[in-house]
C-alpha cells in the first residue's frame, strides 16, 4: 500500500509543479495554451491508442466498467437536473454545477489509474473514457444549449461532428478497432506512438496543473463545496457498487472506484465559455474537485484495499 500511494503522489506534484510554474509566469501565459493543445491531439493519442490496442478486452469485466460509468454519469446528471428548482443560482451558473457533477479530467484519472493498478488498469480505464465521452459531452452540450447564456442549441449534426473531433474519443476508437481487428503491432508505427505516449502523462499533469484557478472558489464557496461534495463523495462509491453490481472483478471495481474520484475537467470550463455557460466558476470547481481528488484519491485506494 505504501508503494502504491508513493506512486500516485508525484502525479499531485507535477500538477502543483504546473500550478507554479504558470502563477510565477516562468512561461508566459501565451505559451500554455499550444502546449495544452499539442498534448490532446498529438501526445495523448500517442497514449491511448497502443494502451488500447494491445489490452486483452475479453473479460466480462471490461463491459462492468464500462457500464458503471455510463449508468453513474446518467444517474447524477439526473439527480443535478432534478435538483435545479432548489438552487439558488442562474442558468449559466447550473450549466457549470452540472458539469462539474459529471465530467472529469483524463490527464489526471490515467496516470493515478496507471500508478495503481498497470497497463491492465489503463486499457479498462480507456474503455471507461470510450464510453463515457459521448454521453458526457451530449448532456453537458444539452444543458449549455437550454441554460447558458446563448441557449442557442445545438442540433444533432453538429454535435455529433463535435464529439468526432475530440482526439481523446477518436483515439480510443481506433485503438479499440485496431484491438477488436487483432491487428499486429506495425514496425516503426507502434514505437513511434509509445514514445509520444511517453510524454503524454507528465507534460498533461503539468498542463492540469497550470489550468488551475482558485479565484472564484472563495466567492461561490457553497456551490463550489456541493459540487465537489457530489463529484468526490457520490461518484466514486455510485461508480464502485455498480460495477459490482455488473459483476465485475477487482481490477474493474478499482478503476471504477477511481474513475468516479477522478478530478472536473478542464475542457469543461472551455466549453462553458464557448457556450455562454459561468466560465469562472467552472474554473474554481476545477480546481477545487483537483485538490480535493489528491487528498482524497489515497484515503479511497486505502479503503479499497481494507474492503
Amino acid at each position: 500500500m505504501t508503494a502504491l500511494l508513493a506512486g500516485i503522489v508525484p502525479v499531485f506534484i507535477l500538477i502543483a509543479i504546473g500550478y507554479g510554474l504558470r502563477k510565477s509566469d516562468f512561461l508566459p501565459d501565451a505559451t500554455w495554451r499550444p502546449i495544452e493543445k499539442l498534448s490532446i491531439n498529438l501526445l495523448y493519442p500517442g497514449f491511448l491508442i497502443p494502451a488500447i490496442w494491445g489490452a486483452d478486452l475479453s473479460g466480462g469485466s471490461v463491459g462492468a466498467a464500462g457500464g458503471s460509468a455510463v449508468t453513474a454519469v446518467l444517474i447524477v446528471g439526473a439527480l443535478t437536473l432534478a435538483a435545479k428548482p432548489f438552487l439558488r443560482i442562474d442558468g449559466p451558473a447550473f450549466s457549470s454545477v452540472f458539469q462539474g457533477t459529471i465530467r472529469w479530467n483524463s490527464f489526471v484519472f490515467l496516470p493515478v489509474i496507471q500508478s495503481a493498478f498497470g497497463a491492465e488498469g489503463l486499457a479498462l480505464a480507456a474503455v471507461m473514457i470510450a464510453c463515457i465521452i459521448p454521453v458526457t459531452n451530449i448532456a453537458c452540450v444539452a444543458v449549455l444549449a437550454r441554460w447558458g447564456t446563448d441557449q442557442r442549441g445545438v442540433r444533432p449534426l453538429a454535435l455529433t461532428r463535435a464529439m468526432l473531433a475530440n482526439p481523446i474519443l477518436v483515439a480510443c476508437l481506433t485503438g479499440l478497432t485496431l484491438n477488436f481487428l487483432k491487428v499486429p503491432p506495425i514496425p516503426g508505427i507502434s514505437d513511434t506512438l509509445r514514445l509520444l505516449g511517453g510524454a503524454a502523462l507528465p507534460l498533461g499533469l503539468i498542463v492540469a496543473g497550470a489550468g488551475l484557478s482558485f479565484a472564484e472558489v472563495a466567492r461561490s464557496r457553497w456551490t463550489v463545496a456541493g459540487v465537489t461534495a457530489v463529484k468526490l463523495g457520490v461518484m466514486p462509491p455510485l461508480m464502485w457498487g455498480l460495477c459490482i453490481l455488473y459483476g465485475g472483478d477487482e481490477l474493474a471495481q478499482g478503476t471504477a472506484l477511481l474513475c468516479g474520484a477522478a478530478p472536473g475537467a478542464a475542457a469543461a470550463y472551455l466549453l462553458a465559455r464557448q457556450m455562454g455557460g459561468d466560465a469562472p466558476l467552472m474554473a474554481g470547481i476545477v480546481a477545487a474537485t483537483t485538490v480535493g481528488s489528491a487528498l482524497g484519491i489515497p484515503l479511497l485506494l486505502a479503503l479499497f484495499h481494507l474492503a
